[in-house]
């Protein structure tokens, strides 16, 4: 648990921020076997709650320093003076961070989490849904309007192989929600465009992303699609949910740090080189494989570095 004088400390960071050369500088030294564990994942907290204008060049540096090349793509980058962190942010943020139990329920922290993201004031989400128009096929996707449900009853009725029936299994057989959390709970109606579309989009797409660009359905993995769905548009819960996971391991437990750094940015890579999903018709596909889709679209499988179910294993053992 983070002690008071580390908090200050990590608070200052976050609201002073910084730039691409400070995300390079700061993950190359970790890297190296040095310090700046506490000070890139201040870094990625300023992305997610201060600076979304920010948050691609800092990654894309990040990765480049931590994997000795930037991942191709647009670049994307929009200006904008940091936000005003409202005190109140803290209180739920440390619970979080310092919470030993926090992430053993999927659930749980995902509700935690889309919590901190509903902190936002409205300017703040105005410059969030700004800077996601610049992320490549979001306002071609956001133009065919609030999207529709996806039924249930009509997966059930794809054939046998095809990436309906997929869809389909994967929500049953694991006892998902077809839509991850209620859109209607969360008000994302009311979210200024792209955003209501681009978050009620990815909680009905987020297990259709895992099975088409290659995502297990476990805890390593959870934490690599949010890399790959933030590369993709700027997706701000993600953004979140990342910073949260990397303050947690910078602050209580440095040491694994680098292994979420290799999967974050590895994904993060992914999702900048893979071409845009969020604006799929995927009603028209439901029929067909997923590898024929694949094919067609040019997505491809994510490539781990670590065995899916590690943290799995390791609470077995």
């Amino acid at each position: 648990m983070a002690d008071q004088p580390t908090r200050a400390r990590f608070e200052a960071q976050v609201a002073s921020g910084g730039d691409g050369e400070d995300a390079r500088r700061l993950a190359a030294a970790i890297r190296a076997g040095g310090e700046g564990h506490g000070e890139l994942a201040a870094l990625f907290v300023h992305a997610a709650i201060a600076a979304p204008e920010r948050l691609a060049v800092i990654y894309d540096a990040a990765t480049e320093g931590w994997l000795g090349v930037a991942p191709r793509g647009l670049m994307i980058e929009a200006h904008g003076t940091p936000a005003v962190i409202d005190p109140a942010f803290w209180g739920p943020f440390w619970d979080l961070v310092d919470d030993p139990d926090a992430g053993r329920s999927a659930g749980d922290i995902t509700e935690r989490t889309a919590a901190l993201a509903g902190l936002m004031t409205p300017a703040f989400r105005t410059r969030v849904a700004g800077t996601a128009r610049l992320y490549p096929g979001v306002k071609e996707a956001a133009a065919v309007g609030y999207p529709s449900r996806f039924s249930l009853e009509a997966l059930a009725r794809c054939p046998e192989g095809s990436l309906g029936a997929e869809f389909h299994d994967l929500i049953v057989d694991n006892g998902f929600d077809l839509e991850v959390l209620d859109r209607e709970a969360l008000g994302l109606a009311d979210l200024p465009a792209p955003l209501d579309y681009l978050n009620a989009r990815i909680l009905q797409c987020h297990d259709l992303w895992h099975i088409l660009a290659g995502y297990q359905t476990t805890i390593l993995h959870e934490v690599a699609i949010s890399g790959f769905q933030m590369a993709q548009f700027g997706h701000h819960y993600s953004s979140m949910f990342l910073a949260v996971v990397t303050s947690k391991m910078a602050l209580n437990q440095p040491e694994a740090l680098p292994l979420f750094l290799d999967v974050i940015l590895t994904a993060w890579t992914h999702g900048r080189q893979c071409p845009p999903l969020i604006g799929l018709d995927w009603e028209t596909l439901w029929d067909q494989p997923a590898e024929a889709i694949r094919a067609a679209t040019g997505v491809t499988l994510y490539a781990s570095p670590y065995p899916a179910d590690l943290f799995e294993q390791l609470q077995a053992a």
